[in-house]
């Protein structure tokens, strides 16, 4: 009996080897990071849009929040959406106002957009009818955000390292609200007109004209509040200061109107609401 593990040890030494199993998979390679990312690609994951009830006509409104003068279009982008009007040229090239680029463009309302250099060109990237001009804006919180268009066509405000392709696009910064949340550090130094773009994460959305104002206080003014019917759940500024313009024709509700002091610049384009 002693011998009998010897004897096992020796019939198992001479088995047949065992196949191995199939090689495991080799590991995901990693996510590009946003500044390698194929920007031809189409928006990667975007949630679903939340309900916003039954579509509203867009409408002008005039309001204050805080003794800080608003002047807002708040509209419903399942029955209008926003075009970017840029002009190749370098500001005024084109459209010496955001009057004359809404008419142009066919709009109902039309605002001044994204930040652009001394020189003229954008500082960031701007999408206009698939064309793309400018780089994204990847160091600074003028570029934190983007308005888009996507290849369907819906509208949304994302972050910079979420952009992939759009139809349409600008993109500004810094945001002043997210998801309901006032975003910290927002500078209350500086008291300037300020324009901003404001989405309620579902089909409802608002462009806007301010009074002079600081960011830290625009942002606490518009905290919870609504604009047309309009939740001000996420608010990306835009351009201010000597850009700083809105226009309203006479077709939309409200209208006409027409803010732009006489010491405003030419800018390097505008946002320009249609009928879808």
């Amino acid at each position: 009996m002693r011998f009998l593990p010897l004897f096992a040890l020796l019939i198992a030494s001479c088995a047949a080897p065992v196949p191995p199993g199939p090689s495991p998979p080799p590991e995901a390679t990693a996510e590009k990071p946003a500044a390698e990312a194929n920007t031809s690609t189409p928006q990667a994951s975007a949630p679903p849009l939340k309900s916003s009830g039954p579509i509203q006509a867009p409408r002008f409104v005039r309001t204050h929040f805080s003794g800080i003068a608003i002047e807002a279009v708040a509209f419903d982008s399942r029955s209008h959406r926003l075009v970017v009007a840029d002009q190749a040229g370098g500001p005024g090239s084109t459209w010496p106002d955001s009057r004359a680029a809404g008419k142009a463009l066919g709009g109902l309302a039309a605002i001044n957009a994204s930040f652009f250099t001394p020189e003229g060109q954008p500082l960031g990237q701007v999408v206009a009818n698939r064309q793309r001009t400018g780089a994204i804006n990847r160091a600074s919180s003028l570029g934190a955000g983007f308005f888009i268009g996507d290849p369907s066509g819906t509208l949304r405000l994302i972050r910079r390292d979420q952009f992939r392709n759009a139809r349409e696009a600008i993109q500004s910064g810094p945001f002043l609200i997210e998801n309901d949340r006032l975003i910290s550090g927002l500078s209350n130094k500086q008291s300037s007109a300020r324009s901003f773009i404001a989405w309620d994460g579902g089909s409802r959305w608002v462009i806007a004209r301010s009074g002079a104002c600081s960011l830290a206080s625009l942002a606490q003014a518009l905290k919870g509040q609504s604009l047309g019917g309009s939740p001000l759940t996420n608010v990306l500024n835009l351009d201010g200061g000597r850009s700083s313009e809105i226009w309203v024709s006479p077709a939309l509700n409200g209208g006409p109107h027409f803010e732009r002091p006489f010491w405003n610049k030419a800018v390097r384009n505008f946002l320009v609401l249609k009928p879808r």
